[in-house]
């Protein structure tokens, strides 16, 4: 019985040995040439020194096999996530004063826009943090606050929904994936569609 298991410890080292000698030629293979570098004469000297079996007359080493298969991690554990820009989030009392600042800013540039403009169904309506202004058969535009994103939410008749961020080097609200301004947008969009230019800057 202990002869069988001695034979099968030994078939057991000699398979690993025999992994662990694979493996180096493997890393042979693919290591990068240098300039004296000959593959042929390297690897044949390399397959032809002998295997260093461990002594097993103390007992099997069953643990051999399962240390050849051992790796290191496919990532950096000491690596944290990616540094956030804390200096461009607004405070909550900061969003407020700015985007109150411009929506009544724009409430009060709409109003004198309507009494220079002919257009039928004018209307602006303000309420509950939510500027409305209705151009009649034209279409309506809708602004509000969100605040739990610090943005700005616009919803326009030509060009859809957009979301705005205060960018603090601009001084402007901007809708990142395009760099559009808040205010250029709708200087744009309503001489288009009204015919006469306004200034909301």
């Amino acid at each position: 019985m202990f002869n069988k298991h001695r034979e099968k410890a030994l078939q057991l080292t000699a398979m690993a040995s025999s992994l662990l000698h694979l493996r180096r030629l493997s890393r042979l293979l693919f290591k990068p040439p240098s300039s004296n570098f000959r593959p042929s004469s390297y690897l044949l000297l390399e397959a032809s020194r002998p295997l260093h079996l461990p002594d097993t007359s103390h007992g099997p080493l069953y643990s051999i096999a399962s240390r050849s298969f051992c790796s290191s991690p496919p990532f950096n554990l000491n690596e944290g996530p990616a540094a956030i820009d804390y200096s461009s989030l607004l405070q909550e009392d900061e969003f407020h004063k700015l985007a109150d600042s411009t929506i009544h800013d724009l409430q009060e540039k709409f109003e004198e826009y309507g009494d220079s403009v002919q257009v039928d169904g004018f209307d602006i309506d303000y309420g509950n943090e939510v500027l409305t202004l209705k151009l009649g058969d034209l279409g309506t535009y809708v602004l509000n606050k969100q605040t739990p994103n610090m943005q700005i939410w616009l919803s326009s008749p030509v060009s859809g929904p957009f979301r705005f961020d205060w960018d603090r080097d601009a001084e402007a609200w901007i809708y990142r994936r395009t760099k559009v301004k808040l205010l250029t947008l709708l200087e744009t969009e309503m001489e288009q569609l009204c015919g006469e230019p306004i200034s909301l800057s």
